[in-house]
């Protein structure tokens, strides 16, 4: 009997080798910024659609991916009830407030439950990144889905992620996910350009801040790793309405002081960027 020990074949050997992705850039795009959290409900798309508004208003050229597949909510904060033109080989954005816009939210009723597996879930990111027509953008903005599952590693391992930043609320139970969000951007080599702490503080009639959310968390959780804090995003009635009524709070009140706050984040990722 021979002592040789059995060879993998050439066609094993493939299979049983890690698999190299290659990261394409969104055509169309210089910059990808994604806009993660890893949790639900800490204002992610509230922030995803203000900020995309305020780059606008430092003079660049925008687009707004939402990338939700199971709860897209850029179709409602941009008020957009039109369905995207196709030439049979790519679809066109929907443009509003000079913002190029795609969403699967488009494509389907608002009120139609997206029931997909995985692999639907990651063919459908692929078409919005690869097979739409955005056009001579500075920057698109990614609204990414909570949690970190197919969404997250289509995009941080196929797509060309210039930079992410993470928003949260001061919660630790909001933290913990968030947590998990950075390790999971820095494992597959995605740069954190920053934390935001939102709905950090409530103002009150006396003028006092009141942090119902706890505080300085996020602050404490971007020094445990090592990452850049932005700033922190106050709790304002108003921006939840200018959200609910299709007209985000920078462009329905460009003066007020939660739209200053966004442009200057704006500022910050312009400098870091271009």
């Amino acid at each position: 009997m021979s002592d040789k020990k059995p060879e993998l074949s050439n066609a094993m050997k493939k299979k049983v080798e890690p698999r190299v992705f290659t990261k394409n850039p969104i055509l169309g795009t210089k910059f990808t910024i994604a806009i993660s959290s890893a949790k639900g409900g800490v204002g992610k798309s509230t922030f995803a659609t203000n900020l995309a508004l305020a780059l606008k208003k430092v003079g660049c050229k925008v687009g707004l991916l939402d990338a939700d597949i199971y709860g897209p909510s850029i179709p409602k904060m941009f008020d957009i009830n039109e369905k995207p033109k196709s030439d049979g080989q790519k679809l066109d954005p929907i443009t509003k407030y000079d913002i190029q816009c795609m969403s699967i939210g488009f494509l389907a009723d608002q009120q139609t439950p997206m029931i997909w597996r995985g692999p639907m879930v990651t063919s459908a990111i692929k078409t919005f990144t690869q097979k739409v027509n955005w056009k001579n953008l500075d920057f698109i903005i990614v609204d990414m889905p909570p949690g970190t599952g197919d969404t997250q590693l289509t995009f941080s391992q196929e797509i060309k992620i210039d930079g992410a930043i993470i928003v949260s609320t001061p919660q630790e139970v909001a933290l913990l996910d968030v947590k998990r969000g950075i390790k999971m951007f820095d494992k597959l080599g995605v740069k954190i350009l920053g934390l935001v702490d939102n709905m950090s503080y409530f103002t009150g009639d006396d003028g006092k801040k009141y942090k119902i959310f706890g505080e300085g968390g996020v602050q404490k959780t971007a020094k445990e790793f090592q990452k850049e804090f932005l700033g922190e995003i106050p709790i304002n009635s108003i921006v939840g309405k200018t959200g609910d009524e299709g007209k985000p709070i920078v462009e329905a009140n460009p003066a007020h002081e939660i739209s200053k706050i966004y442009i200057n984040f704006a500022n910050k990722v312009k400098k870091l960027m271009m």
